[in-house]
């Protein structure tokens, strides 16, 4: 699976210019069948936000997705929550 193994990536993009707060969160999570989800959920920080689930017939391909959104949001200016 994942090279960080399960654990989910939380990123955060804060411009107070822009009054912006924002939050993203990637998980994979195994499905009963052998596949895997990336789970997805987004929005302003301090509230739910909003959550997408895409399920794919293999962990690998489940990786390969989570690591394209990373790399796009990370060029969009979003940045670990540490």
């Amino acid at each position: 699976m994942n090279q960080r193994g399960s654990r989910p990536i939380h990123l955060r993009r804060i411009d107070p210019a822009q009054n912006m707060r924002r939050f993203y969160a990637l998980a994979i999570q195994p499905t009963l069948f052998g596949g895997a989800s990336v789970i997805r959920n987004w929005g302003r920080i301090g509230s739910n936000g909003q959550a997408m689930m895409q399920t794919f017939d293999r962990p690998d391909e489940a990786d390969d997705a989570l690591n394209r959104l990373e790399r796009s949001k990370r060029r969009r200016g979003y940045r670990d929550a540490d």
